[in-house]
């Protein structure tokens, strides 16, 4: 059950602070400790968002997957600052074409 409706951004240090001043809290991490990072923040129930750096999730994409199936908190993949390398919009349209059927954003 979700306590609140806080926002978490997990990534490198320049971009998890970004997002600071959308107030969402900001939690820097690499691709060593990414996971551990992202499952304690899932565990604590304080967050109904967690956005994480495309350049870490696609480093624990079985993690990520998993994550797809609980209800809160919700763990997205986002662009960091150097930009993205597609996995946050490959995921939505898998995850589109799962829902409906065929691939719309083709």
């Amino acid at each position: 059950m979700i306590k609140s409706g806080k926002m978490a951004v997990l990534g490198d240090l320049d971009s998890a602070l970004a997002f600071k001043a959308i107030g969402a809290e900001s939690f820097e991490a690499t691709p060593s400790n990414v996971k551990d990072v992202l499952l304690k923040l899932v565990k604590t129930g304080e967050y109904a968002v967690v956005f994480v750096t495309e350049q870490l999730a696609i480093t624990i994409s079985d993690t990520m997957e998993e994550l797809k199936s609980i209800t809160y908190p919700c763990v997205i993949p986002i662009p960091s600052c150097a930009g993205s390398n597609g996995y946050g919009a490959k995921g939505i349209r898998k995850d589109v074409e799962k829902a409906i059927g065929a691939d719309i954003l083709g």
